[in-house]
């Protein structure tokens, strides 16, 4: 993993054939869903906006996606390489904007938001 600053995080998603997911999905043919590609882009994005003194004791609760694009499929084997930024970070709410790679090639992108809320307000 690599964080610059408050700004920009490269995560490493290794996509193994063992993952439950894999079973029942595409029988035959092992495809990672997408939206198991873009909750690991909301992943790496909230423990981006997570690091930030200012949101110390908070949960990010992810709020929405927009522009999802699948470009390839992920099949097991492949390594996600995740890249997201913040676009604009606010109090309460994050907007981020994050692309997966498999090698060199997009495989995923979406711009997805955050509500930052107090751990004993969720729940």
């Amino acid at each position: 993993m690599q964080i610059e600053g408050e700004r920009r995080i490269v995560a490493v998603k290794n996509v193994t054939g063992n993952e439950d997911f894999f079973r029942g999905h595409f029988p035959g043919r092992p495809i990672m869903p997408g939206v198991l590609i873009v909750e690991a882009l909301a992943q790496a994005g909230g423990v981006l906006l997570m690091r930030s003194p200012t949101f110390a004791g908070k949960l990010a609760l992810f709020m929405t996606i927009e522009d999802a694009k699948f470009r390839r499929p992920v099949t097991p084997g492949d390594q996600l390489r995740l890249e997201v930024e913040a676009l604009r970070v606010r109090a309460r709410v994050g907007r981020l904007r994050g692309a997966a790679y498999v090698g060199d090639t997009l495989a995923a992108e979406a711009t997805f938001s955050f509500a930052i809320a107090d751990r004993d307000a969720v729940g």
